[in-house]
């Protein structure tokens, strides 16, 4: 267990699932875990129907920008979630690395939209069980 970490959410276009992630790591992990989030190619703005959606249960993405991961970035974080980003993402040693399989929500309706959403809460969850020791 870790009384602090902190965690790196990696997609494509760093305009959904990873914002998303990140999202749901500052809101239930609080000052305890600094969640970050980047893309591989990032878009020019969060999807839209992922901030509305985030909205939808009180929290504000509308501040966010996509962000191109760097080396650096990696490096400096304890945990990497690969959510989507393929053979992009780098892997360096004494790095915890998960890979989860999300849909992404580029282009889809708000309940689909949803569903991603519900989906990363529930994993971002689970993982704060596994790096705090509590729900």
């Amino acid at each position: 267990m870790v009384n602090e970490s902190s965690v790196l959410f990696l997609c494509v276009h760093n305009a959904g699932r990873s914002q998303i992630g990140a999202g749901w790591m500052r809101h239930l992990g609080g000052e305890t875990i600094q969640a970050y989030s980047a893309g591989s190619t990032p878009a020019e703005q969060v999807n839209p129907m992922v901030v509305k959606a985030m909205a939808e249960v009180g929290i504000d993405l509308t501040n966010q920008k996509p962000t191109k991961w760097t080396e650096d970035m990696i490096k400096e974080v304890d945990v990497v979630i690969s959510m989507g980003c393929g053979d992009t993402c780098p892997v360096y040693p004494n790095k915890s690395y998960i890979n989860w399989e999300i849909d992404d929500p580029s282009g889809q309706e708000i309940e689909t939209v949803r569903t991603v959403r519900d989906q990363i809460e529930k994993l971002v969850r689970e993982l704060l069980v596994k790096l705090l020791g509590k729900e």
